[in-house]
């Protein structure tokens, strides 16, 4: 077992309210003002976000879900709440991870440093279904790979009833939901003006700034006016909105793999003035996909050759291929010893102890203690392929127990996380519900960079620990303030 700290299940930590019930500082004028403001009114509000982020087209995509029909993710009026000097504490640790897990990637695809030490098992990367061989060797802009990551944060209560951080999942191969962060605010401001003179809300609505400068940071060497482009797999994708919502805010074309074609190892673009040379992607699906010459060989989404002029140097990719291999669920646990090996640092932020059920003694553990804890499998994403035991039914315990046993390196377990709760809007009225957080880090040039705050997912079942949108999860607007 794999553990940076020791976990309680004590009872969640709450956002707003102190064990005590008194309000915390950081929500006292928002406390004020909520409790002047009429049920009636928050429910007509309600009602007009819904109706103008339908407008807007803000919907996402479960597949297999009514045949793939769109919805909306539910959005909740109530803010998450984040005071200046604990997000100041966040960023330093995102800063670092981001770091050392660039550096990591950029070792394994090199020197394998990290590897040839014994820090890592070498067997967990090289055979990791994520590790791209065609990588190895290929220097890209900077050594940065993964030039925007979504870093999945949860808070638990410790035992002195202190709320504390610990880092679930690092996102680095396609992470999405930053256009909902920027709707969110963009939507508190329109229905609660009144809110934001209250409060010094740190901005978050630059983020396609940033996300552009990042991008035209890291183009080839020499070219000195890049053209980005944002690829996409098309309408049909869950995240088609994100892609499109970033490609306008950012001012580049929004392109599907037929858009573009490989010629003398250089990425063109058709256009109706002619082709139009393309120095940096910023791409929206996943390395399977991109390259049928060298991946897939039906993906009808990728483009042809894009592997070869990425290798010669003559586009960037963002992110870059094989960036998979970091954001692994067996991988994980190992960050922060990345962390010490790269940067000679102790870790700032915790991950969440956990179990690798290709060690025998874990598996032992975990096959006796499942309706205790929750089951990922190393490739699952979006809430699909896990087991919250204490949530789970006998069958589906036993179901879990036999894929498990089967394959038990497909799989790692975690401790039951009392995530944190904030005020949420449902229908019987302002309940607590269980959330997280996911920053953006951009990595561009020498410089990590992100907007305040980040995206606060909630269950909006009550006791659901699932926040993910494909599981019918919410979101909130997050503050970062003073």
């Amino acid at each position: 077992m794999i553990a940076d700290s020791k976990m309680t299940a004590a009872k969640p930590y709450d956002e707003m309210h102190a064990a005590d019930g008194s309000v915390r500082a950081h929500y006292l004028g928002y406390a004020e003002w909520l409790a002047g403001i009429p049920r009636e009114r928050i429910e007509r509000k309600r009602s007009e976000a819904d109706v103008a982020f339908h407008r807007v087209g803000i919907t996402f995509n479960v597949y297999g879900a009514e045949g793939g029909k769109e919805r909306l993710i539910p959005f909740d009026l109530l803010p998450r709440i984040i005071p200046g000097d604990e997000w100041t504490a966040l960023e330093a640790g995102l800063r670092q991870r981001v770091k050392a897990l660039n550096a990591f990637l950029a070792d394994i695809y090199h020197g394998q440093e990290i590897l040839r030490a014994g820090r890592i098992p070498a067997d967990q990367v090289l055979n990791n279904a994520q590790f791209r061989t065609e990588m190895k060797g290929v220097d890209v802009p900077g050594g940065l790979y993964a030039m925007i990551a979504g870093i999945d944060l949860v808070r638990a209560a410790g035992a002195d009833g202190k709320g504390e951080y610990y880092v679930l999942e690092d996102n680095l191969r396609v992470p999405s939901g930053v256009s909902y962060l920027i709707e969110n605010r963009k939507m508190m401001m329109r229905l609660f003006p009144d809110l934001f003179s209250r409060y010094r809300v740190q901005p978050v609505e630059h983020y396609p700034d940033l996300l552009l400068e990042t991008l035209r940071a890291v183009a080839p060497a020499g070219v000195l006016d890049p053209t980005a482009v944002l690829l996409t797999p098309g309408a049909y994708n869950s995240a088609y909105f994100e892609h499109s919502f970033l490609a306008q805010q950012m001012g580049v074309e929004l392109v599907e793999g037929q858009d573009l074609f490989v010629d003398d190892d250089t990425v063109w673009m058709r256009t109706t003035q002619g082709p139009r040379r393309v120095d940096v992607i910023y791409r929206r699906l996943d390395d399977d996909f991109l390259d049928p010459q060298v991946f897939r060989p039906d993906s009808m989404l990728g483009v042809p050759g894009l592997m070869s002029a990425y290798r010669a140097g003559r586009v960037t990719l963002a992110n870059a291929v094989g960036t998979g291999v970091a954001d692994d669920k067996s991988i994980y646990p190992y960050v922060p010893e990345m962390v010490r090996f790269y940067l000679g640092e102790a870790p700032i932020l915790n991950n969440v102890p956990t179990y690798m059920l290709r060690e025998k003694d874990d598996l032992a553990y975990v096959l006796d203690h499942l309706p205790e804890l929750v089951v990922k499998e190393v490739h699952g994403a979006g809430g699909y392929g896990m087991l919250v035991g204490p949530a789970a039914t006998r069958a589906e315990i036993e179901h879990f127990r036999q894929l498990i046993v089967a394959a038990p390196e497909k799989y790692i377990a975690q401790p039951t996380l009392s995530l944190s709760t904030c005020p949420t809007f449902v229908e019987a009225g302002i309940a607590p519900r269980h959330i997280d957080l996911r920053p953006f880090v951009l990595s561009g040039g020498k410089e990590i960079r992100m907007v305040p705050g980040g995206l606060t997912r909630v269950a909006m079942q009550a006791g659901s620990l699932v926040v993910n949108s494909s599981q019918g999860g919410g979101t909130k607007d997050t503050w970062v303030v003073g």
